[in-house]
Formats: structure tokens, C-alpha cells, sequence
């Protein structure tokens, strides 16, 4: 299961059942769980912290140095759940002293090219697609989807079963359960289609519709938005959830239909 022409320094911890393929390097300090697949080729730094099962494909760069000049060499970690697949020449570089790590969690699909800067977290069930670029510090929670050749600015938050449309610009933060499209990047409805895949039931996304009616449609403000939310929409799990995300936005939330 380990090839010959593999560089595997002998403080790296692997797991059961791992595969590592030709010309793949493992530092020190790394610990790979039960059944992953190294590809050939990929280089996996000091710090690294890989589940179960999970596939690294050629060319990925997993726990680099950040990217950040603060960086001063402190000890931070990259942790990659169970079950995810990482693509072709993806690179994911480890925290620093802000977060101390960065996450990505279990059963995430990123496709090739894509980029993980440091101190991101990254929930489980997540999608990102080719040749995304993450800057530090982002947070994209579970069940998110983000298209292909998106650029995503430091201290942004996607939301849960939110879909970001591909070749956009996220510099504001994007609730729960909507599509966002568009330059400058704006509300293009509920994600209809990923919550009926989640199991979602009617009755739950039309509250979620009449949600963000009021907050992008029939008010003219946020402000105004989240006070009709709080006085005309029923209480509920989804209602909470979306109240707090604006109200923990401290960087913004993107806009309604221009």
C-alpha cells in the first residue's frame, strides 16, 4: 500500500490501510487516518491531521506555511474530517496564531485548483468547486456549495445551504439557505433546489421564502428587514438562525435584487 518511491518521514503517524502512491512526501508531525488514499505526488506538510477514508489526488499541498506576514512560526495545525475528497493540485495551508488551525470538515468534495488560506473553517458536507480562491479566516458552514472560480475576501461567512454562484466576487458575509449571483454579489432567491435535497418540507421553505421576502424584497433596508422578520414571521429553528447570522455580521451581509 506504500510505495518505495514514497518520502515518508518515520514520525508520521498513518493509519491502517493507507495507501500512498509514488513521489508523494510526508513530513513530520502528520497523522493520516484508516483507509485514506495519498495519490502520487502530493506533499503533506508538518501539522497536518487527516481522518478516515479520506482521497488526496496529485499535486495537492496540504499544511504550507500560511501566506500571512504576521505568521512567526508558531505551532498550528490543518484538519481534514472524514470521507472527503480532496482534487487535483488543491493547496490548504495551515493556521496561525488567531485560530491555530484550519478545518475543513467531514464528507467535503474540493475540486481542483481550489485554495484553503489559513485559520479557515470549513463545515462538513461541503462543496467547492474548481479553482476557488478562500482568503484567511473564512467560514463556510455546512451543506454550502461555492461554484467554480469564485474569489472568497478574508473574514467572510457563508452560511448553511447557502449556494454561491460561480465566477463572483464574495467580499459580504451570505446567509443561510439562498443562492447569491451576480456582480456585485446579490440575493437570487431561496436555494430551493439543495434544501428539498436536504429534506426539506414545503411548509419550511416557504417560511424561509417569506424570510427573506421581507428582508430583501419589501423593505428597503436591512435594518427595516430584520424588524419586519421579527414582528410578521412565525418563530421557528430557521427564523433564529438567520437573525443571528445578520446580527454576528459585523463585516455585512450581501444586498437585495439591485
Amino acid at each position: 500500500m506504500i510505495s518505495k518511491l514514497a518520502n515518508i518521514n518515520p514520525n508520521a503517524q498513518l493509519g491502517e490501510n493507507v495507501t500512498v502512491e509514488s513521489f508523494s512526501t510526508i513530513y513530520e508531525d502528520v497523522i493520516i487516518g484508516d483507509g485514506s488514499v495519498i495519490g502520487p505526488n502530493v506533499t503533506i506538510y508538518p501539522g497536518a491531521r487527516i481522518g478516515k477514508n479520506v482521497q488526496i489526488y496529485p499535486g495537492a499541498v496540504i499544511s504550507a506555511i500560511p501566506q500571512d506576514l504576521k505568521f512567526q512560526g508558531e505551532y498550528t495545525t490543518t484538519e481534514i474530517g472524514d470521507n472527503t475528497i480532496i482534487r487535483e493540485c488543491v493547496t490548504i495551508h495551515r493556521g496561525t496564531e488567531d485560530q491555530l488551525k484550519t478545518s475543513i470538515g467531514k464528507n467535503c468534495l474540493l475540486m481542483c485548483y481550489v485554495h484553503i488560506g489559513h485559520d479557515c473553517t470549513i463545515g462538513n458536507n461541503v462543496v467547492i468547486a474548481n479553482s476557488t480562491g478562500i482568503s484567511g479566516h473564512v467560514v463556510i458552514e455546512d451543506w454550502a456549495i461555492v461554484e467554480g472560480m469564485c474569489g472568497i475576501q478574508q473574514f467572510v461567512r457563508i452560511g448553511t445551504h447557502a449556494f454561491v454562484a460561480g465566477m463572483t466576487s464574495v467580499r459580504k458575509n451570505v446567509p443561510p439557505f439562498i443562492r447569491v449571483a451576480r456582480e456585485p454579489l446579490t440575493y437570487a432567491g431561496v436555494n430551493a433546489i439543495g434544501l428539498r435535497r436536504r429534506g426539506l418540507t414545503d411548509d419550511k421553505l416557504k417560511l424561509i421564502e417569506d424570510i427573506y421576502r421581507n428582508l430583501f424584497i419589501l423593505n428597503n433596508s436591512i435594518s427595516s428587514g430584520v424588524k419586519s422578520i421579527e414582528t410578521e414571521i412565525p418563530d421557528s429553528p430557521e427564523k433564529t438562525m438567520v437573525l443571528n447570522f445578520i446580527k454576528e455580521s459585523k463585516k455585512g451581509i450581501i444586498k437585495g435584487p439591485l
